[in-house]
């Protein structure tokens, strides 16, 4: 069950050809969870990579940022049926930290502080999600994944994993936490990849 924030409610859908089908303009930034939010410190945050033959390789808050960071203008949409357009963003490219692992995987399951995951291609993510440490140009709040989660806005926010701390590298795919539940395996928010089946 979800935990959504005091105020979110559906709203009619809206139609917008910047919108995927079935979703509505939501000009706020509703939260909704899994679980209680987690609250790490950066001292204490870490951040890995785990191939598929168990090689690690992880990054502390300094050493992330020393990867370098890129601007990242995007819209967002969120399998509830929101999407926000024009967002700004700040992050480190994933791939500069799959670089330092050598890998044949094919998938991955990103793991969070709080226990939640999901799963990808790895070929979804290559060129096209970031560990995102600052929303608007401000540091991202826990509320929303903060000190830092993933990027993936190609993909519904679900895929966009909250409090991130790590990458494990897959030679099969998995479902993770909401891929159990009944959620796409892929999750493209323009071909309705909601459910599984759909």
């Amino acid at each position: 069950m979800g935990i959504f924030s005091p105020g979110f409610s559906g709203r009619s859908r809206e139609r917008n050809p910047e919108l995927p089908p079935g979703q509505y303009l939501e000009t706020g930034f509703p939260v909704l969870t899994a679980g209680p939010t987690p609250r790490i410190d950066k001292r204490d945050w870490e951040f890995s990579v785990v191939s598929e033959t168990g090689e690690r390789r992880s990054w502390d808050w300094q050493a992330m940022l020393d990867l370098g960071a890129e601007d990242v203008a995007t819209d967002i949409h969120c399998v509830t049926a929101w999407s926000k357009l024009g967002t700004h963003w700040r992050g480190v490219p994933i791939d500069r930290f799959l670089d330092a692992v050598d890998t044949n995987a094919e998938y991955l399951m990103a793991h969070s502080y709080g226990g939640y995951t999901t799963n990808m291609p790895l070929e979804e993510i290559k060129g096209r999600a970031w560990l995102a440490y600052e929303f608007e140009g401000e540091d991202l709040d826990p509320e929303h994944g903060g000190p830092a989660r993933l990027l993936v806005p190609h993909l519904y926010l679900w895929k966009s994993a909250k409090w991130v701390n790590s990458l494990q590298l897959m030679a099969a795919d998995a479902p993770g936490f909401w891929e159990q539940n009944g959620y796409s395996m892929h999750g493209d928010p323009w071909l309705e990849e909601r459910y599984w089946g759909s």
